[in-house]
């Protein structure tokens, strides 16, 4: 038999063992309004994790990540389908990959439930303009500014708009991040941000990711040492443009999605931090909404 001593240490144990499972145990939740539309569905499956962050499995209407694009046959094509939309690739700017569809859709679909007359739309590290003229297309009274930094994206970026004859609603400048609007008094005025950047540390670029560089520009994928610089400077500076209630969502890559929620989060301007996640579970979407609106 065990002393008496060693029987109580061990039921101790066993106390806080439960008492933590309990503390950090997710909870599943069935969802039937606030994010019923992302899916199409009547629910969806939400998992609260111990920082209260919310992963939305979306079932169904997203390719998964494991479909490979061919950006070789893509540029000589001169053309790829991104949302069921026919857009215009060119070396230079990215081509769209089929999972950032999940991204568009979310972006889509928070318009929609933010129910708003002529949103206005950022789209920041806009590529090929594919985010843009796709959100563009399918809110039809949007009015949408898209921003990249390299004479490629640019020039890619304003052929799809007047390929898709969207000059009247859709801008596209060039600048650093927010300083390409610089002058446009867009401050406090944006319904939605939405942002596809680079996300890779040159560390992987060097390493196993070496081989995108090959066709793509490396301003497509380098975000200094963690993959996260460019999260950081949007998470910042988009406070300034987006009104009380606004949305900023974020693509980033696989096993970022809690690095990016936390600076959100730690950033005190924003609310109701989510992650969408793929078909695979995945999280690949990390969204949130500007503090100050009134209910």
């Amino acid at each position: 038999m065990q002393p008496v001593g060693c029987r109580i240490a061990k039921m101790r144990k066993e106390r806080c063992r439960k008492q933590l499972h309990c503390r950090y145990r997710p909870i599943y939740l069935i969802v039937t309004t606030a994010i019923a539309t992302w899916t199409g569905h009547g629910s969806v499956r939400c998992m609260i994790t111990p920082h209260a962050t919310v992963i939305a499995q979306r079932p169904g209407r997203v390719t998964a990540m494991s479909e490979v694009i061919n950006v070789a046959k893509a540029y000589d094509k001169g053309r790829t389908l991104f949302m069921g939309i026919e857009l215009l690739v060119a070396p230079g700017a990215l081509v769209p990959r089929p999972e950032t569809e999940l991204l568009c859709a979310s972006a889509i679909d928070a318009l929609r439930q933010l129910n708003v007359a002529e949103p206005r739309v950022i789209d920041m590290c806009c590529g090929a303009g594919n985010l843009a003229c796709a959100i563009a297309l399918k809110i039809p009274d949007a009015s949408v500014w898209a921003s990249d930094l390299t004479d490629g994206c640019v020039t890619v970026a304003r052929r799809n708009v007047a390929y898709h004859e969207l000059t009247q609603r859709m801008s596209v400048l060039q600048g650093d991040l927010f300083d390409a609007f610089s002058g446009l008094s867009l401050d406090g005025t944006i319904d939605l941000i939405v942002c596809n950047p680079p996300y890779i540390s040159e560390t992987r670029l060097r390493g196993d990711r070496a081989p995108l560089l090959e066709l793509e520009p490396r301003e497509a994928f380098a975000a200094g040492p963690y993959g996260l610089s460019i999260h950081m400077r949007v998470t910042k500076d988009a406070v300034r443009y987006l009104r009380p209630g606004g949305i900023l969502l974020f693509e980033v890559g696989a096993g970022q999605e809690r690095q990016v929620t936390t600076l959100l989060e730690r950033n005190k301007s924003y609310e109701r931090i989510s992650v969408v996640t793929n078909e695979t579970g995945e999280g690949r979407v990390v969204m949130g909404y500007r503090k100050g609106a009134t209910t």
